[in-house]
């Protein structure tokens, strides 16, 4: 976990940010000088469960990822959100009104709204295969920038990646527990009904993933970030940034 503190304890909100499939809370780690100049508080970004050095769970739910996130949480904190892609499900889990957590807002940047069967069926598939190993850790980091879809966006030697990878006895392996894909798809419907906070869902312009028009079918504010996809928050943190002016 990321865990950045001014020590001072009336500087809230708590910046929450929390990462998506496949990824690591390292993934947030160039954020760090932005967020030095521009949030006026703690800012924290934790390893969802089975992600980096997350204890796995016996199963996987949104409300058991949301739930393992609240025991880095301090009583006192007030919370504000920003998810990408699964972490922005499991925000909205942790802003609903019987998680009893104190989340002020909810951005979720990059969830994907509808599931095709062709794609459950996927992620049931992933979730059933063995443990990969490799024989060097470029290879290693090669697929777990592909399972993290961040492929591209940043290199296989870069230090954000080492969290996503274990050693064991000279061979490599993405420190993921892959049975996280089993997760399924998120009643998103539900979860926004299950909150009273202010959530804006957002996407990058080019995000396949999801559509302007499947996210305004939820009745929140939509906001849609020009010429970025998927990952926006690693293309364009200060755009991503921006989102959260009103939450400061």
């Amino acid at each position: 976990m990321v865990d950045e503190s001014v020590g001072q304890a009336d500087r809230r909100p708590v910046l929450l940010l929390l990462h998506g499939m496949g990824a690591t809370g390292d993934v947030w780690l160039p954020w760090a000088p932005l967020l030095e100049q521009h949030w006026p508080g703690r800012w924290l970004a934790p390893d969802l469960a089975g992600h980096g050095w997350a204890a796995p769970l016996p199963s996987y739910s949104f409300e058991g990822f949301a739930r393992q996130i609240t025991q880095g949480l301090a009583s006192d904190d007030r919370v504000v959100v920003l998810g990408h892609s699964l972490g922005g499900v499991v925000g909205l889990a942790l802003a609903a009104r019987a998680a009893g957590i104190p989340v002020d807002a909810v951005v979720g940047l990059g969830i994907k709204a509808l599931w095709s069967p062709a794609e459950l069926t996927r992620a049931a598939e992933l979730a059933a295969r063995p443990v990969s190993w490799f024989a060097s850790r470029t290879e290693a980091a090669r697929r777990y920038l592909r399972v993290a879809g961040l492929a591209g966006l940043i290199p296989p030697d870069h230090p954000v990646v080492d969290a996503g990878l274990r050693q064991v006895d000279g061979r490599w392996r993405l420190a993921m527990d892959p049975t996280a894909f089993a997760v399924g798809e998120p009643d998103l419907a539900a979860l926004l009904a299950a909150t009273d906070v202010p959530v804006v869902l957002a996407r990058g312009e080019h995000d396949p993933m999801v559509t302007d028009a499947q996210l305004k079918e939820y009745g929140v504010p939509v906001a849609t970030l020009p010429g970025l996809g998927h990952n926006a928050h690693v293309e364009d943190p200060a755009a991503v940034l921006a989102l959260l002016d009103a939450y400061r």
